[in-house]
Parts: structure tokens; C-alpha cells; sequence
């Protein structure tokens, strides 16, 4: 048995079905918060969230093929926060100004709207960039997490 642990798992890009990595991610998203006391408390907003990321990571990175796109979730003193890792040089654009008749361009605007706060950094290393939301739990939840460690999980 090798004495290091497995790599974490990572979603890969590219894939015979592409347009599966939205979903692939949001069930790991699901199966994370339904392990968590109250984690169905970021569930909805947190896979419309991810998804949305993980949709622009995977049509609009300018990377190679070969390269990856992780994600990473963590809840922290009662937020969840979602990271997008993706080797593309672009940077998203708020667009605030979309018409009716266009199909695309809202993805942001939802983050933008339903995020608590959210960015893009550079990553460590200098290549790529990795975009992040942080997340408030549903109204009506009030309990905040106090005196647990924080339990982060990367794919």
C-alpha cells in the first residue's frame, strides 16, 4: 500500500459529455451538504451557483483541452464557499445589460444577485485563475457553527 493517500478527485475537461460536468459537480455538491447538520441550507442557491461557474469554466476557458477544472467547497463559519479552478487566461465580465432576446449572458447576473460575495484571483502558480462565490444560508436558518473544523473537499 503506497504511504501516500490517493489524489483528491478532480472533474476533468475534456470529456465525451461536456455539457455533464455541470451535473456531475452539483451531485458532489449534494452528496457534501446532505453529510453536513443543516447543509440542505445552502443546497439550493449553492448547485445554481456551481453549476452556472462550472458552465463558464467549461465554454468560455481559453486553456488547452488537456487541462483540468477543479472544484472546491468548503462551509466555514456558516458560509459556503465554492471555488471554480480553471488554466484560462479570461476573466468573467458582470454583464448588466442583457436583452430579452439573448440566450446566454445571465449567468453572473444570478451570481451576482444570490451570491453574499463573489470574485476571480489568479491561482497560485501563475496559471489560470479560479472564480469563487461565498454563500449565506437560506432565510430562516439562523444557527451559526461555532466550535467545529471546517471540513473542505476538493473534485
Amino acid at each position: 500500500m503506497s504511504p501516500h493517500p490517493p489524489p483528491a478527485p478532480r472533474v476533468r475537461r475534456p470529456t465525451p459529455l461536456p455539457e455533464r460536468l455541470g451535473p456531475l459537480a452539483r451531485s458532489f455538491l449534494r452528496a457534501y451538504l446532505a453529510g453536513l447538520p443543516r447543509g440542505e441550507r445552502y443546497s439550493d442557491i449553492g448547485e445554481l451557483l456551481l453549476g452556472e461557474l462550472v458552465t463558464n469554466a467549461v465554454r468560455h476557458s481559453d486553456a488547452p483541452p488537456d487541462r483540468l477544472v477543479e472544484v472546491r467547497f468548503a462551509v466555514v463559519a456558516d458560509r459556503l464557499r465554492i471555488e471554480v479552478h480553471d488554466a484560462g487566461t479570461g476573466r468573467p465580465t458582470l454583464r448588466r445589460s442583457v436583452t430579452l432576446e439573448e440566450e446566454h449572458g445571465r449567468g453572473l447576473l444570478l451570481v451576482d444577485e444570490l451570491a453574499e460575495r463573489w470574485g476571480c484571483c489568479p491561482r497560485a502558480g501563475g496559471i489560470g485563475k479560479f472564480v469563487w462565490v461565498v454563500i449565506s444560508p437560506a432565510p430562516g436558518f439562523t444557527e451559526l457553527v461555532f466550535g467545529r473544523s471546517p471540513r473542505l473537499v476538493t473534485v
